[in-house]
């Protein structure tokens, strides 16, 4: 299977699943993080990146690691299973985005008091907000930056039946930016 129609599958078969404690699915909430990134202008790869930066979660058991106290560590996952089909451009963001959260609630009180009670769960699980030395760190990467905007759209991609573009719209843009191996 082609890894265009196998990222569809997954939205077809496993999007509907509750998106870890908010009122949207895990289709919902990407397809909202894409049509910020769309609205935003994006480039096309970060835009592919707002659209799959939690596909790990899909990718994972049906049952949310958090519930058992664990980080599932879905944005390695999921940027390394993209890793052999898309460049840096798309799979560093997804990568970094949950980093980009404990950096902008380090750096920034008003970001940290804009999380959802989900979020800030998942916050904890994740080792918490960023101290100054690994928010240095982190600046040193040539996609924090990107990272940073991903996870702002991601946050804001949690409003239950938001009319957004479906996953097939954004198929032939998924395939215009594949990697060629």
């Amino acid at each position: 299977m082609h890894i265009v129609d196998e990222i569809l599958s997954l939205f077809e078969t496993r999007g509907s699943r509750d998106y870890l404690g908010e009122a949207v699915s895990q289709r919902e909430h990407a397809l909202e993080a894409a049509d910020l990134a769309v609205r935003a202008e994006a480039p096309d790869a970060l835009v592919v990146a707002a659209l799959l930066h939690d596909i790990g979660h899909l990718l994972g058991p049906v049952d949310d690691p958090a519930d058992r106290g664990l980080d599932g560590l879905h944005e390695e996952e999921g940027s390394r299973w993209l890793s052999d089909h898309f460049g840096e451009n798309v799979t560093e963001p997804i990568r970094l985005h949950v980093m980009a959260k404990r950096y902008l609630c380090g750096s920034d009180a008003t970001y940290f008091a804009s999380l959802s009670p989900a979020s800030i769960r998942s916050l904890e699980l994740q080792g918490g907000p960023l101290g100054v030395a690994e928010m240095r760190w982190f600046e040193t990467n040539p996609h924090h930056h990107e990272a940073i905007r991903l996870r702002r759209w991601d946050e804001a991609a949690k409003i239950p039946g938001l009319q957004v573009p479906n996953v097939s719209s954004y198929t032939e843009l998924l395939r215009r930016i594949l990697i060629r191996t």
